[in-house]
């Protein structure tokens, strides 16, 4: 290891293990070898010289050994306080080294030593500073982070006259962050999330804490709330304000934010981490709901709760072969004959038996389960179509859904494709569906995704048709076969004026687009009449049948069969 040349004599007594571990014994001992060179030189050239007389030298020693000691005691006595300032430095640094204690050392001596006890506390001090902001501050936003957050929080509430006092906790999180990030230039994003902590200053009181929890979340708590019109008054500015747009090196960008809201007492037993688990709780809730903004409420905790329960049991689900396939059949509104079945997937539990699809399929569509569910649902009604082929049954279309997940899968047309070859079925008898708001998302994507799949010679079909964008100009693009109308219309046709102009509008441009149309949700033989006088083709729902198990669904195809036969015959 080398050395500055200027530590040379530092290092070489370094090496004496006497000296080793003390700066001050090191100059204590040069000072002593430097004072007693005069002692040793005359003491040598007594030795060598007969010029004086044993007693005179013998005197002469004694008087400069003795004043060569006083010397000596007195130097470095002189020179262990002057080497105070380099001890009490040292000694300032290893306490803030251990206790984090700011040093007060002098500033106001201008020699080098003086310089270093200054320049060491002033380094101290900024150097706390900064440690105290990189802990409690956060880096991107300069926003308080979660503990400078819950500090503030515990610290305005400890007071006596708070403890009984309410509080508000707003949960903010930029919808859709991740299409986000995506979207944007990593500096961009950056300094849009700075524009938006920016705003959110503006809206908060002296008394409101504000913070960055998270890239694309913030916190806020009002400890003074007048009345409950007040949360909802702060919420609307919150939302209102970010509704506008960002101006970001010349792009306009805008963005949504949803918020969970929370209001309690801070105590014990409901101190800031629960108030904020509270609020990410009606957080949730926002998003599940796509609504603006949730109240906390213990009913919410419990669906939560009985969320994660479910969730974790679904793990697992397709290896347990409690996930199985029900088929609803798809009915000709002329010939009344089964055109083709949907299958439609169904959890039978264990314990609590058979599980809604709208309870699990969202959470499966959160966590990812759906794309291997989805793909293990595809496999099966294909093969049990092919199978009902080949046991000489009418061969008709099986429909399944595709998830937005699934859509989205790089390995989409290949998984389709291998799924035809492994099970042996004809691309024309299976038919893929898909709902609007899953091709918005990308809408070039999608059509070539789509054009893939038809030139396969799969059928497609545009499900729950209406609900969504319902746009002509994107329709006209998307290569589909076939538009089913949602059951929300079908279902008050013959009472709402409104669903039925909606209802006859679609039959109509079906029509015009040469597409076939099919009605979900048919339960009656009014709507069924309706339905057959204004030109639709097929219909689905519980008037012709439930969805049922496969063993259930083939004495309906069996009866079609034997139909089509006599009508033939």
């Amino acid at each position: 290891m080398k050395h500055n040349h200027q530590l040379y004599l530092y290092s070489f007594l370094d090496h004496f293990r006497l000296l080793k571990k003390s700066y001050p014994a090191k100059i204590m001992f040069v000072a002593f070898v430097g004072t007693h060179v005069p002692l040793l030189t005359l003491l040598l050239s007594f030795l060598i010289s007969n010029s004086y007389s044993l007693e005179m030298a013998v005197r002469v020693l004694v008087i400069a050994l003795l004043a060569t000691l006083a010397g000596t005691a007195a130097t470095l006595y002189a020179i262990r306080h002057l080497l105070a300032p380099v001890i009490l430095t040292s000694a300032t640094l290893q306490d803030y080294l251990n206790t984090k204690t700011l040093p007060e050392l002098p500033t106001d001596f201008a020699d080098e030593a003086g310089t270093l006890m200054a320049d060491t506390s002033q380094t101290l001090h900024k150097l706390d500073e900064l440690i105290h902001h990189i802990s409690n501050y956060d880096d991107l936003t300069g926003l308080p982070n979660r503990d400078l957050f819950r500090d503030r929080l515990q610290q305005t509430l400890s007071q006596p006259q708070n403890k009984q006092r309410l509080i508000a906790i707003f949960l903010l999180s930029i919808d859709d962050f991740t299409d986000l990030s995506h979207a944007l230039e990593h500096k961009t994003l950056n300094l849009l999330l700075r524009a938006v902590a920016q705003r959110l200053t503006t809206c908060v009181g002296q008394t409101d804490v504000l913070t960055s929890l998270s890239r694309n979340e913030f916190a806020i708590a009002r400890t003074e709330i007048p009345s409950f019109e007040s949360v909802i008054k702060l919420s609307q500015l919150l939302l209102n304000t970010l509704a506008k747009p960002f101006s970001i090196e010349g792009s306009s960008i805008r963005i949504t934010v949803s918020i969970g809201i929370t209001i309690n007492e801070l105590n014990q037993s409901n101190g800031v981490d629960r108030l904020l688990q509270q609020a990410n709780i009606a957080l949730y809730q926002t998003k599940q709901h796509r609504s603006q903004y949730q109240f906390y409420s213990p009913e919410m905790n419990a669906q939560l709760q009985e969320r994660l329960t479910l969730e974790n049991e679904l793990y697992g689900a397709l290896e347990r072969n409690e996930i199985v396939v029900y088929y609803q059949p798809l009915i000709d509104l002329h010939t009344r004959q089964v055109t083709a079945v949907e299958a439609l997937i169904r959890w039978q539990h264990p314990t609590w038996g058979l599980v809604s699809p709208a309870q699990f399929i969202p959470i499966a569509e959160a966590n990812g389960l759906i794309v291997p569910i989805g793909e293990w649902v595809l496999r099966t009604a294909c093969a049990q179509n092919r199978a009902w082929q080949l046991a000489g049954l009418s061969a008709i279309r099986i429909s399944v859904n595709l998830s937005a997940r699934q859509f989205e899968q790089p390995n989409l047309l290949q998984v389709v494709s291998q799924i035809l070859q492994e099970t042996g079925l004809e691309a024309s008898y299976l038919e893929l569906e898909v709902t609007e708001s899953l091709l918005m998302v990308d809408v070039e994507r999608s059509v070539k995704t789509l054009k893939q799949l038809r030139e396969l010679g799969i059928w497609l079909a545009l499900d729950d048709f209406g609900t969504g964008y319902s746009s002509l100009n994107y329709l006209k693009r998307f290569p589909f076969n076939m538009l089913k109308i949602d059951r929300s219309f079908v279902h008050d046709v013959m009472s709402n004026p409104d669903s039925a102009a909606v209802t006859d509008a679609i039959i109509a441009l079906a029509k015009s687009l040469r597409l076939n149309i099919t009605a979900e949700g048919v339960e009656t033989q009014e709507q069924l009449e309706y339905l057959e006088m204004r030109g639709c083709d097929e219909g689905q729902g519980f008037y012709f049948s439930p969805a049922v198990p496969a063993e259930k669904i083939i004495q309906i195809l069996q009866q079609s069969s034997q139909q089509r036969e006599t009508i033939a015959a």
